[in-house]
């Protein structure tokens, strides 16, 4: 039998309690040792509120009435410490106070037998008490701005999702929940690498903002990459970081179809793991072909925030147009419509179309057709993109562009003869 048979239920409880609330005030004594002003408590003060709050949950059951005045009372106590501390230091904090709080509350969790609740806050407890450095520089580094975008984010998430109906309306079977979702998928993918590539600004050079920058829009990217080519001499450099970013197109494309498609994406992950591994690879070794020099180029391209209202609405309504243009194409020009739609949206941006083929097939659209779609208008926007590069960089660096990105185009044919 171990220890723990010995013990009495209420010992067990005890001990957990003793344990939990020493492991805050441990760290509040270190705390303490390194700070030059006063800190409220230490490994002896915070397993007695701990203790106080075990036994006022103990004593009083189910009634919440004496662990709240309790609460109060330590409260009380905690507020002449603060006030204590606010006439030794103008800038002191409040956060061993709010600690000691916790500590009461997992004392009265434990009594109430809510074990994994009252570990896993004085785990959260302790983890944020010692984080305290890089919790700070991170709050510094992130800027209002960034706050208000991760606000539309759950607004498009959490607000605006829940409460569109998951019905099927109209012959063209739109489902307005499935509809939003798309764009919160696409959404997402793209905030996702907003946040890496500004959380990133001084590091990794041209080459990271390139894959960061492909997750985010690879046309976008493309586009910023030629025009700062023109202020860079180092074509190799700038022309593989493009097809690069191309390459991880490839990749956000694959999560899409695996988000939305099951049986599209199991027919298109390998080509497109394959066309992604080519040009990332194809890339990164040409840009190793430049100057050296140019190596430690630090990047200045800022993405814009991906999740504005106006551009979510947008997307919602691109979606739907290519849906009912999807299935009309189908109905009145078979699959020379859907090929012929397939090129002209590469022009433009592919994302609505191709996750419109992902919600028509099979159903609305065969699933060999709606695969053949999406690897054409992806093909599609590859020869725009070197377009751009060409028309919007230095002579060099897009006769470079316009070759690669051609190729990859071309290279992404080649799985319609396989489906």
């Amino acid at each position: 039998m171990t220890l723990i048979d010995w013990l009495p239920p209420q010992g067990v409880k005890i001990f957990l309690v003793l344990f939990l609330s020493f492991l805050i005030g441990l760290e509040r004594e270190e705390r303490k040792a390194s700070d030059e002003h006063y800190v409220f408590g230490g490994v002896r003060t915070f397993p007695l509120i701990g203790l106080i709050g075990y036994s006022m949950a103990m004593l009083s059951g189910p009634d919440i009435l004496p662990q709240a005045l309790g609460l109060l009372a330590v409260a009380g106590f905690l507020w002449l410490s603060y006030w204590h501390k606010l006439t030794s230091s103008p800038q002191a904090g409040i956060t061993s106070e709010m600690s000691a709080l916790t500590t009461y509350m997992v004392g009265a969790l434990v009594s109430h037998e809510q074990f994994w609740i009252a570990t896993s806050i004085s785990v959260a407890s302790i983890m944020l008490l010692e984080l305290k450095a890089f919790l700070e520089g991170l709050a510094r580094r992130i800027g209002p701005q960034d706050i208000l975008t991760f606000t539309k984010f759950l607004l498009l998430t959490a607000i605006i999702l829940p409460i569109l109906p998951n019905e099927q309306f109209t012959e063209y079977q739109l489902n307005p929940f499935k509809t939003w979702l798309v764009v919160v998928a696409v959404s997402g993918i793209s905030y996702g690498s907003y946040v890496l590539l500004r959380l990133t600004k001084a590091q990794g050079g041209v080459i990271l903002a390139a894959i960061l920058g492909g997750a985010y829009s690879s046309t976008l990217t493309t586009v910023a990459l030629a025009k700062r080519a023109a202020r860079e001499d180092d074509p190799h450099l700038f022309s593989g970081a493009i097809l690069m970013a191309s390459g991880v197109m490839y990749l956000r494309l694959a999560i899409l179809l695996g988000l939305f498609n099951r049986e599209l994406m199991l027919r298109l992950a390998p080509s497109f793991l394959a066309l992604a591994a080519v040009a990332l690879c194809t890339g990164w070794l040409w840009s190793r072909q430049g100057d050296a020099k140019s190596k430690d180029l630090k990047r200045d391209y800022e993405p814009e925030n991906p999740l504005e209202l106006s551009a979510a609405f947008l997307f919602a309504g691109l979606f739907v147009v290519l849906l009912i243009a999807t299935h009309l194409a189908i109905s009145y020009l078979g699959e020379t419509g859907i090929y012929a739609l397939a090129a002209i949206m590469g022009v433009t941006d592919v994302d609505p179309f191709i996750m419109g083929l992902t919600q028509s097939a099979p159903a609305l659209t065969p699933l060999a057709l709606a695969a053949s779609g999406i690897l054409i208008a992806a093909a599609s926007n590859n020869v725009v993109k070197g377009i751009y590069a060409y028309a919007l960089s230095p002579q060099q660096t897009g006769r470079q562009s316009l070759a690669l990105l051609f190729g990859l185009a071309l290279l992404g044919l080649v799985p319609l003869y396989f489906l």
